[in-house]
């Protein structure tokens, strides 16, 4: 009894020094902080809970579930109850005939199956153009004795398989091939986002029955009951016996649905001796082509083991929705009840595991068996009949994963670090100035991603990599360290960010961590200045080194993501975005133009300077919007450059004389190689259309 109060009391004080720290990491954290977190595990749940509904996250879900839908498949043998006869490339060949396909040898099918005893027949055929034979395939479809399904779509629900003329002569051919015991059927599958048949679809009204359930009989109970049904289709893989009894997939095994050419069934001296393969069944016709109507399943997106094949006709499609309402297997779905608690369950999970005070391999311990359990729950659920098709899985993964490091990092964010790290690294990347500013007020250093105007610049030296491969390693990095020793100056000079270096490149930006009036006038004085840098390297390079290529620069203004990224072990402040990307594309674009230093409209006019000379629109690499450049040219005179800018524009507007007058201009400056290019690609191009870079 005694023990009691003694444990009470314990839990007690472990309550407190959980809420103590708490109240110390909320104190630390400060509002802004706590409000960054408090979204990151807003996030973490919206990511466990509609991962099925999030770019990119969608895609590995579908994968994941591709690969648990195909491991526990059903094994069958073929079924009795179904068979599929086809037209195919060799039917093609014999009758001539693709689209529409010859309804001929339909027509004496039907007529051999029918009095075959079939027990119903679905027609994935849209009979949407008319053909010579259509009276004697009517007449046949309308003294059929088995039920016959002819197929029905409309551009409302299937615009990719039918046009509005195409569907008035549909419906006016089926009322006239309904007359008797044929009916319209809607064939209508649905795919997911990526292409991929998983579900059944819906049914909008208007549409006559759907294909299996019609071939089932709209009065069967599990066709009633398959009504409404959307969740997973059920595709069964072949199986065989060996000979110790165990059944396991085959390489060698029978098909699960059998599957005959038509034009064996049309002739009527051959098709009896397929009348034990069609009496009593239910048959689908339709299209087996190796370019049309194909589809993607689970079962052949991860690899079928027995094909080989990696698309499904539509026709097969139809036959495992069939089987499976046939066998009324519907599997067990989750509610959004279900759902939502096991996804705030998920973020719960990585939260307290962030605030775990346990030994490190406990921690490590905790870390592996939670994201184990994220991913086997759903194989384990799906092989016990549960549908995992919209059910979080890599989502769970994901919302643990950022519940716990968002947690984790605001637990160990603390004033101090930020200054450390700031006096540690700051002055090699940043101006004194900018250094100054931050160790006064670490703030201004975010150490989260966010959204800034920034200029970006972009350099590379000409033709390192080859002339790398012609010196010794120890030259090489002699060289490369004078390279960048020089061009680093120049960015910390002008108080430009220095990003990174990537090789022989340099990337730098102006207006983060701490933006000023004039970041665009230094960050296209800088732009200027390592080109000449890059020169004076040139001409200074040792006795003995081959030629070294120029340094091309590229520069551009717009929204970019900067912060501190990189994690714990290496953080560095960077920048990201389209942005930084158009800039590289500045810089790589000046080989193609023979240019040296090419700056986007958008960062020109935010200069303040002059001294630009315009070199037409382009369209970029990997872009579809055209971009106007310019190239600084300092040393020109203001007349010249406003005349050469007027001319450019006269061409730009249409002026056809503009070009002519354009030319005598440029012959004042010599052998200009970046002009001559220019005039090129004018001639190219007429008014308002863009240079695409790579076209000839």
């Amino acid at each position: 009894m005694s023990d009691k109060p003694a444990s009470a009391s314990k839990e007690k004080l472990h309550l407190q020094e959980r809420g103590r720290m708490l109240q110390q990491l909320f104190k630390q954290l400060g509002p802004i902080r706590m409000i960054a977190t408090t979204m990151f595990i807003i996030l973490a749940l919206i990511l466990a809970r509609f991962s099925w509904d999030l770019p990119l996250v969608r895609d590995a879900e579908s994968a994941l579930y591709d690969i648990r839908a195909a491991i526990f498949a059903p094994l069958a043998e073929q079924d009795d109850r179904i068979v599929m006869v086809v037209y195919t490339d060799e039917t093609i060949r014999q009758t001539g005939q693709r689209s529409p396909v010859d309804r001929t040898v339909l027509a004496e099918a039907l007529t051999n199956m029918d009095a075959m005893g079939a027990k119903s027949i679905g027609i994935d055929i849209l009979f949407d153009q008319p053909q010579d034979d259509d009276p004697l395939l009517l007449n046949v479809l309308n003294n059929m004795q088995t039920p016959t399904h002819i197929a029905y779509a409309s551009v409302e629900t299937n615009s990719e398989a039918i046009y509005f003329e195409q569907q008035q002569f549909l419906e006016e051919y089926l009322i006239e091939a309904t007359q008797g015991n044929s009916a319209a059927t809607s064939i209508r599958l649905q795919t997911d986002g990526d292409g991929v048949i998983r579900r059944w679809p819906d049914q909008p009204e208007g549409l006559p029955p759907f294909f299996s359930i019609a071939l089932a009989g709209i009065d069967n109970p599990q066709s009633q009951a398959f009504a409404d049904y959307q969740g997973p289709v059920v595709f069964r893989t072949p199986k065989r016996v060996e000979q110790d009894g165990d059944e396991q997939a085959s390489n060698d095994a029978v098909p699960v649905f059998g599957k005959f050419p038509i034009e064996l069934l049309a002739d009527p001296e051959i098709a009896g001796a397929f009348a034990e393969q069609i009496t009593g069944r239910h048959v689908l016709i339709g299209g087996d082509f190796v370019d049309f109507d194909q589809f993607e399943t689970p079962f052949t997106r991860t690899g079928d083991a027995v094909t080989g094949q990696t698309t499904m006709i539509g026709l097969e499609v139809h036959a495992h929705m069939l089987a499976q309402l046939l066998d009324g297997i519907k599997p067990v779905s989750l509610t959004d009840v279900v759902k939502w608690l096991a996804a705030i369950l998920v973020v719960l999970a990585g939260i307290l595991t962030a605030l775990s005070a346990a030994r490190a391999w406990i921690i490590a311990l905790l870390l592996i068996g939670q994201l184990a359990f994220f991913l086997a729950m759903p194989f384990w659920l799906e092989a016990n009949n549960v549908h995992t098709l919209d059910l979080s899985s890599f989502g769970w993964g994901l919302g643990w994963l950022l519940s716990y490091t968002s947690v984790s990092a605001a637990a160990r964010v603390i004033g101090s670090k930020q200054r450390a790290f700031a006096q540690g690294a700051l002055g090699k990347y940043l101006p004194k100035s900018v250094a100054s500013e931050i160790l006064k007020d670490p703030e201004k250093l975010a150490l989260h991603g966010e959204k800034r105007e920034i200029f970006c610049v972009f350099t590379d030296l000409e033709g390192f990599t080859k002339l790398s491969h012609a010196i010794e390693p120890e030259m090489v990095a002699q060289l490369l360290n004078d390279y960048l020793d020089r061009l680093a100056a120049v960015v910390l000079e002008y108080g430009g960010t220095l990003d990174k270096f990537v090789g022989d490149a340099v990337v730098a930006f102006w207006g983060a961590p701490i933006s000023f009036p004039d970041d665009g006038e230094r960050a296209a004085r800088a732009a200027q200045a390592m080109y000449e840098a890059g020169e004076a390297f040139r001409r200074e390079a040792p006795e003995g080194v081959p030629p070294i290529g120029k340094t091309r620069v590229g520069m551009h203004f717009g929204e970019a993501i900067v912060g501190n990224f990189g994690g714990d072990g290496r953080i560095q402040y960077t920048a990201f975005g389209d942005s930084m990307n158009t800039a590289a594309r500045l810089e790589s674009a000046n080989k193609a133009l023979e240019t040296s230093v090419l700056v986007s409209r958008e960062a020109a006019e935010k200069t303040g300077l002059d001294w630009f000379r315009p070199m037409g629109r382009i369209t970029l690499s990997g872009r579809a919007r055209p971009v106007e450049i310019f190239e600084p040219v300092p040393d020109w005179a203001t007349e010249d450059r406003t005349a050469f800018g007027d001319l450019v524009a006269a061409h730009d507007a249409g002026d056809s004389a503009a070009m002519t007058r354009l030319t005598d201009m440029i012959a004042k400056w010599g052998d200009d190689s970046a002009l001559t290019n220019l005039v090129n690609r004018l001639k190219q191009t007429g008014k308002g259309e863009s240079y695409v870079l790579g076209s000839k």
